[in-house]
C-alpha cells in the first residue's frame, strides 16, 4: 500500500529517534534521564501503530481492497484487545482481580484456623505472614481503583510545561493518578524522595529534542512540574507532535487529537479565543 511522503517521512524520523533513544546517546549521564521511561515510549508507539493501521483499514476500504482490509481490521483487534488488557493491570481495578484475592484471603484464614487448632504453630506464623502479604495486595488494588476514580489532573493533554528541577521543556502526552512504572524503575527515579512519593499523578511527557535529543519521553510526578510561561511557549520539536497534536491553540499549547482524548477520558480544552473543535467535529 502506497504511502505519502509526509507518512514515510514520519515514520523514518520516529525509528531514527527509537534507535538512538534505545542504543544510541552521547554518553553523558544525567540526573533527568533517571525519569526516562521505556513504557511510556512502548505505549506512545503501540498507541502510533494503532492509528496508522486504522488509517491503511480506511485506505483499504476506498480502493475496494475489501480482503487486505479485514486481514488487517483483524490485526487491529488483536492489538486493541491488548491494549485493553495492558489497561486494565495497569490500573488494577479488574474485579476479577480483586474477586481472587478475596478468595485467597478466605483460603489462608481457614487454613490458619486449622494450623492453630491443630496445635501447628510454625505453619499458622508462616500463614499469618501470608495473609498480611495478601491483606497489603488487597488494599492496594483497591486504593489503586480508587484514585483512578476521583483523581484530579493539574495539567492537561498538549500543555506544556517546564521541569521544576531539570529545568527542560516538555508536553503533556498521557497521565496517570499514581506512579505506574516497575519498582526498579521507581527506585532509580527516586519517586520514595518525592514529598508526595509515588501516590499522586504522574505525566508521560514528550521532552524538547533541541534540549536532550536522548531524553525523547520522560515519566514525572505532577510535584515536578509547572506550567510554561508565555515567553516559553516558542518553537518545540519532537518526532511524535506530528501524531498526537493537530497543532497549537491560541495560548501556544498543543492540541490533543480525538483519539488521545478518549485514551485518557479526557475533555475537549478550548483555549480563550479559540472557536473551533480541536477535531474538526462540533461533538465534545
Amino acid at each position: 500500500m502506497e504511502q505519502t511522503a509526509e507518512q514515510l517521512s514520519l515514520r523514518r524520523m520516529i525509528w531514527r529517534h527509537l534507535a538512538r533513544w534505545l542504543f544510541g546517546g552521547d554518553g553523558r549521564s544525567s540526573d533527568a534521564r533517571l525519569e526516562r521511561s521505556e513504557a511510556a515510549n512502548e505505549d506512545i508507539l503501540i498507541f502510533y501503530f494503532q492509528l496508522d493501521l486504522q488509517t491503511r483499514i480506511q485506505y483499504a476500504l476506498n480502493i475496494e481492497q475489501f480482503d487486505v482490509a479485514k486481514q488487517m481490521r483483524e490485526k487491529l483487534t488483536e492489538i486493541e484487545t491488548e491494549i485493553i488488557r495492558q489497561r486494565e493491570a495497569k490500573r488494577g481495578s479488574s474485579k476479577t482481580e480483586a474477586q481472587d484475592k478475596a478468595l485467597n484471603l478466605l483460603r489462608v484464614r481457614a487454613d490458619l484456623q486449622k494450623a492453630i487448632n491443630s496445635e501447628n504453630y510454625a505453619l499458622a506464623a508462616g500463614l499469618r505472614d501470608e495473609i498480611a502479604k495478601l491483606e497489603t495486595e488487597s488494599l492496594a488494588v483497591s486504593a489503586k481503583a480508587l484514585a483512578y476514580q476521583n483523581v484530579k489532573y493539574v495539567f492537561r493533554l498538549g500543555q506544556k510545561v517546564r521541569h521544576k528541577v531539570h529545568g527542560y521543556r516538555a508536553v503533556i502526552c498521557g497521565m496517570d493518578p499514581v506512579c505506574c512504572e516497575s519498582k526498579s524503575w521507581m527506585e532509580t527515579a527516586n519517586v520514595e524522595k518525592l514529598s508526595k512519593g509515588p501516590n499522586q499523578p504522574f505525566y508521560q511527557v514528550l521532552v524538547d529534542v533541541y534540549v536532550d535529543p536522548e531524553l525523547l519521553v520522560a515519566y514525572v510526578a505532577e510535584e515536578n512540574l509547572s506550567a510554561a510561561e508565555e515567553s516559553e511557549k516558542g518553537r518545540f520539536d519532537h518526532p511524535y507532535i506530528e501524531f498526537l497534536f493537530f497543532g497549537e491553540d491560541t495560548a501556544g499549547d498543543f492540541i490533543p487529537i480525538k483519539q488521545l482524548r478518549e485514551k485518557y477520558d479526557q475533555p475537549r480544552y478550548e483555549a480563550s479565543g479559540d472557536e473551533n473543535d480541536d477535531d474538526g467535529n462540533t461533538d465534545s
